[in-house]
């Protein structure tokens, strides 16, 4: 046990950051932006961003300039990692990382090269996404890999989605059911396209309510953000273990 005490802060626990756009969509438990979502304790912070802005052509210093403040800030507090709730940060995971000094993980698809190596070469991954045509070679080279190097196949929802029209309209009412509906198709359809898929892929945050649901239709192993922020949480505040 440590019997050296050390303050500093204000709040204690609080060990991982999540960088937060302001929204009005239902956050569901599951979703990122649901702290009962998590079984550790996490801080978020709100940054005055517009959604629809988080696309790889406006990834400039205007954009990434509250980010950077709101993951300085996160540090001071005491956080010891900082992830976001929007993939497409993942376009800014370079600059985000060289802004602190403490981990950054902004999307899932840093997972890919670890999934490259543990899956059979014959095997895909696949990534779910909203809007597959936005997720391009930029973001990938950034999260440290290259789609000419890793088998990727990446699917988006249906141009008709529910899902997307709450999501990425920021619209604060929705249906479950359409919203499962929708999920449910982009998964069939995917495994249906690429039947060699050895695991999948959440980019989108918002999908991880509907993790099981996933994991049941595609029959492979899932990886969202929510697996991703509890494994770093236990790697930068382990527990102790008593003899």
């Amino acid at each position: 046990m440590v019997n050296h005490l050390k303050g500093g802060y204000t709040n204690y626990g609080q060990d991982i950051g999540i960088l937060m756009m302001r929204t009005v969509f239902p956050r569901l438990v599951g979703d990122i932006g649901n702290a009962r979502t998590f079984r550790v304790p996490v801080r978020y912070r709100i940054v005055n961003i517009d959604p629809l802005n988080m696309t790889e052509k406006n990834a400039n210093e205007q954009l990434i300039g509250p980010f950077i403040k709101a993951a300085r800030s996160l540090e001071s507090e005491g956080c010891k990692a900082i992830t976001t709730s929007c993939s497409f940060l993942a376009g800014f995971q370079k600059q985000l990382a060289d802004a602190v000094r403490i981990p950054v993980f902004t999307s899932t698809m840093l997972l890919v090269p670890v999934l490259k190596t543990m899956l059979n070469s014959s095997s895909s991954i696949g990534i779910l996404t909203e809007c597959a045509d936005l997720l391009t070679e930029p973001y990938f080279n950034q999260c440290g890999w290259s789609s000419e190097d890793v088998n990727v196949h990446v699917t988006g929802q249906a141009p008709e989605s529910r899902f997307s029209e709450l999501i990425i309209a920021d619209n604060p009412e929705g249906q479950w059911d359409e919203l499962t509906a929708d999920i449910q198709e982009m998964t069939e359809r995917h495994m249906r396209e690429h039947p060699d898929t050895g695991a999948l892929i959440l980019e989108c945050t918002n999908y991880a309510p509907f993790t099981r649901m996933i994991q049941d239709i595609a029959g492979v192993p899932v990886f969202g953000i929510n697996q991703l922020l509890e494994y770093i949480d236990s790697c930068v505040n382990a527990p102790y273990y008593q003899r």
